[in-house]
């Protein structure tokens, strides 16, 4: 009996045994595939896991450099830029939103980003994420087991969860947040606004007492910097403050706007980054190209967590070139006080007059010297009337602009055949058949006058008589019909008007210019096409008008305007200019297609207007200067801002000359619109006196010997600079 007992557990011993054996040989086997597969990891794949962990990226970034300057005819700066100390960070690739917190919470035990501009800027998304940030276990909570159920499936799960978390935060909730709390938001929200690896300002013009401390913290605020930033700023003002040729120059886009939302590929494509600054209008947009300063690019050298190992500056940034506008700033700060001063008395008891123009070119070259206007603008709070730029409205805003086109007129008649230099027409007042009468503004009718009286006295009938003939329509009979071909007459008026730029675009170095209205409309009736010639039918803009009067000047050469004149490099000398890179040449847009004698019979037609006693222009008193010229007078419908009655009709008042007249240095146009009387010589009185301030500059400039070979730049502040 015991030796069966024995045996069973022999047996029994032996099957464990068996079973250890099968257990240890598994244990083996898969210690030796174990080992087989770090043998492969090690010795095949090793080398290339080693590179994954040590793998590096270089990540090239460009950084901005400030913006060329822009400086007048004789070297003066008009717009520069203004440094200013600046935080900086630049965000790692990878970076946790947790983790640019603790940035921003150590930043701003340093610097002060608190002020209501800064806390008020705070949009209530940003709010209701800082709230979610900093408290993550009540942000779970909203959302409830049903809720995840529900969308469970959806694609579109994290996003519209988040939605859901935000809808649930409650008003209490966001504004429980202290003002501190406020502030290091403040600062976060900049933080996480720039693109990865590109530096975005935190805060500009900081103290110089913030500039040090976070200087010397830097090694525990990973990605924080400081360095200079640049603003615009126009070296020129009036003594209310407001910038001179404001208008004109345009605006810079700030860091926070960066590249505008309607072009934004359009500038990535041609190398720009997002937050770069761009000119936004005017001749800061138009000459970008020439203004944007060349980048400085940096290669950083990233670990695979997108933190910056190492940075290396591999192409200097340089500050852009520099543009020499050929305006004359001396000239345009005394035309835009001419403007003012007169624009204010000319305003007592003219409830719509609210604005003046005037456009100063050089006939010959194209050069704009001055492009000055003023808007008088009521503020709708506090009643106050401010007086703000608007030179833009030489090239964007159009008028009748009355008989100041009554040479275009003549010389469309020479070259129609309607008329013969020195034809005489009998000036009365004309009637035709179902019509009011049309006459001169001497009411009786000036009799039996040549081309040349027409001119110096103004006369409509004439005019009305030429257009007529250049119709077909060669007799006038009293109270009989206008039997003209009004479509070919208008035709031919506006085919020879374009010549001289009136209805076409000049063709100016800015956008946005206008060319008036009535170009390509046909007139409702005949009647119209006699109202076209002495200008009260298509509207034109007062560059136009300087345009026109230039091509007259100069012998019958329309010439481009433009405000630029030279392009030039960065000087590293102070008060030194740079080397020319590029000079803006006169550009002919078209000869006119009338001969010489025509234009000079016209010429001693303006002449007359301004030197004759008899003349309409002879209330200009610097006879001294040889000024030759044409005045207007338009009645035309208002479509300004004030509230009026349908139908309101005003003045507009107009001149457009040039001098001296033997040799004409200047083309001046001066076009004041919507005054309840034609009785004003204002637009005499501001035509007088910038001519005057032309020739009293260039005396004194000769004097000094100043010449725009030999320019002196100024940089001193806008505050030395004020109007006297």
């Amino acid at each position: 009996m015991k030796k069966k007992i024995g045996g069973c557990k022999l047996k029994k011993m032996t099957f464990v045994s068996f079973r250890m054996n099968i257990l240890f040989f598994i244990v083996f086997l898969l210690f030796s595939l174990l080992i087989f597969r770090l043998g492969i990891v090690q010795i095949i794949y090793g080398d290339d896991y080693k590179r994954e962990i040590d793998r590096k990226e270089n990540v090239t970034i460009n950084t901005s450099m400030p913006r060329g300057n822009i400086m007048d005819r004789n070297g003066m700066l008009i717009v520069g830029n203004k440094p200013s100390n600046a935080i900086t960070y630049t965000r790692p690739q990878n970076i946790k939103a947790e983790e640019v917190l603790k940035i921003a919470e150590k930043l701003a035990t340093i610097i002060h980003k608190d002020s209501k501009e800064d806390l008020k800027a705070i949009p209530e998304i940003d709010k209701k994420d800082y709230w979610i940030l900093k408290h993550p276990t009540e942000a779970e909570a909203k959302i409830t087991d049903t809720d995840r159920e529900k969308l469970k499936n959806d694609k579109d799960y994290d996003t519209k969860m988040y939605h859901l978390t935000l809808d649930r935060i409650t008003s209490k909730e966001i504004n429980s947040f202290s003002k501190k709390e406020l502030e290091i938001l403040a600062i976060y929200r900049e933080m996480i606004t720039g693109y990865p690896l590109s530096p975005q300002i935190i805060k500009k013009n900081v103290s110089p007492k913030e500039f040090a401390m976070v200087s010397e913290n830097l090694d525990s605020l990973p990605g924080v910097d400081t360095t200079t930033d640049w603003d615009r700023y126009n070296n020129y003002k009036d003594k209310e403050g407001k910038e001179i040729l404001a208008s004109v120059i345009g605006k810079v886009s700030s860091s926070k706007e960066g590249l505008p939302k309607d072009s934004v590929d359009y500038y990535l494509a041609r190398g720009y980054s997002r937050n770069d600054r761009v000119g936004k209008s005017y001749i800061e947009y138009q000459y970008e190209e020439v203004l944007q300063g060349q980048k400085e690019k940096v290669k950083n050298v990233t670990d695979k967590n997108g933190k910056v190992l190492e940075s290396q500056v591999i192409r200097e940034g340089k500050r852009g070139d520099d543009l020499v506008l050929s305006i004359d700033i001396d000239l345009q700060r005394k035309v835009e006080t001419i403007i003012k001063e007169k624009l204010s008395k000319a305003r007592l008891g003219q409830p719509y007059l609210d604005r003046a123009f005037v456009s100063v070119m050089n006939p010959y070259t194209g050069e704009i010297l001055s492009m000055a206007g003023k808007q008088f603008e009521q503020n709708s709070t506090s009643g106050k009337t401010n007086v703000n730029d608007f030179a833009l409205g030489n090239l964007t805003t159009s008028y009748e602009m009355g008989s100041v086109v009554k040479g275009a007129t003549v010389l469309t008649g020479y070259q129609s055949g309607a008329i013969t230099p020195g034809e005489i027409l009998n000036d009365r007042p004309v009637k035709f058949l179902g019509t009011k009468v049309k006459k001169s503004w001497n009411t009786t009718g000036f009799g039996p006058i040549n081309d040349l009286y027409a001119l110096k006295r103004s006369s409509n009938v004439y005019m009305f008589l030429t257009a007529m003939k250049l119709g077909g329509q060669q007799t006038y009979i009293p109270n009989g019909r206008l039997s003209i071909d009004k479509v070919a007459a208008i035709e031919t008026f506006r085919k020879n008007f374009s010549q001289f730029g009136l209805g076409v675009k000049t063709g100016i170095d800015l956008p946005g210019e206008q060319i008036g209205y009535g170009s390509g409309q046909i007139p409702p009736e005949a009647g119209k096409v006699l109202d076209y010639a002495i200008g009260q039918y298509d509207t034109y803009t007062p560059l136009q008008i300087v345009q026109y009067i230039s091509t007259i000047a100069n012998g019958g050469y329309r010439i481009q305007p433009h405000i630029a004149k030279e392009v030039r490099e960065p000087s590293n000398q102070a008060n030194e200019l740079g080397p020319i890179i590029q000079e803006i040449q006169p550009k002919v847009l078209n000869k006119i297609e009338m001969k010489s004698e025509w234009l000079k019979r016209v010429q001693e037609g303006f002449k007359q207007v301004v030197n004759d006693p008899l003349g309409t222009g002879y209330g200009i008193k610097n006879k001294q200067y040889k000024i030759a010229g044409k005045t207007g007078t338009a009645q035309a419908l208002y479509n300004g801002p004030i509230s009026h009655s349908p139908g309101l009709m005003l003045w507009n008042i107009t001149f457009g000359g040039y001098a001296p007249y033997d040799h004409p240095e200047i083309a001046v146009s001066v076009v004041v619109p919507w005054l309840t009387t034609d009785q004003s010589h204002v637009n005499l009185e501001i035509a007088n006196e910038v001519f005057e301030a032309y020739f009293e500059l260039k005396e004194k400039r000769a004097k000094e010997n100043l010449t725009i070979s030999n320019p002196k730049i100024n940089t001193s502040k806008s505050e030395t600079n004020k109007d006297e």
